[in-house]
């Protein structure tokens, strides 16, 4: 395995820019979910962060073990599939609590209900 010293310059680059951009991903989530007024506005932008930002970061590592090793390493794209497939699900969780718990409290944060359209064939 090479010491980060000895892999090519032009991976370097490669992996500082995933790493660069997979933290301003992460950045922007944050910063909105600082910004942004209400629960609801507010819990989709960490979620798109967390996803993307650990992807950019995921790919970086990707890139550098690869090289680093000299053979492919893709064990990180477990840490990706989880992160994929858990962040929504945590989301879609957390919203349903919050929409449950105003319309229980009857606040007027929670969007109202939609009712389905009455069918004008019948």
């Amino acid at each position: 395995m090479y010491s980060a010293l000895d892999i090519p310059v032009w991976v370097a680059v490669c992996v500082a820019f995933l790493l660069i951009a997979g933290a301003l991903l992460a950045l922007i989530g944050s910063i909105g979910f600082l910004r942004l007024p209400t629960f609801y506005e507010r819990i989709h932008a960490p979620t798109l962060g967390t996803s993307w930002g650990i992807g950019g970061v995921m790919l970086g590592s990707m890139v550098y073990f690869s090289a680093a090793a000299s053979r492919l390493a893709i064990h990180e794209i477990l840490i990706g599939v989880f992160v994929t497939l858990t962040t929504p699900v945590t989301l879609m969780m957390l919203a349903r609590a919050a929409l449950h718990r105003d319309r229980v409290e009857r606040n007027g944060k929670a969007p109202p209900k939609q009712t389905p359209e009455p069918d004008s064939n019948s």
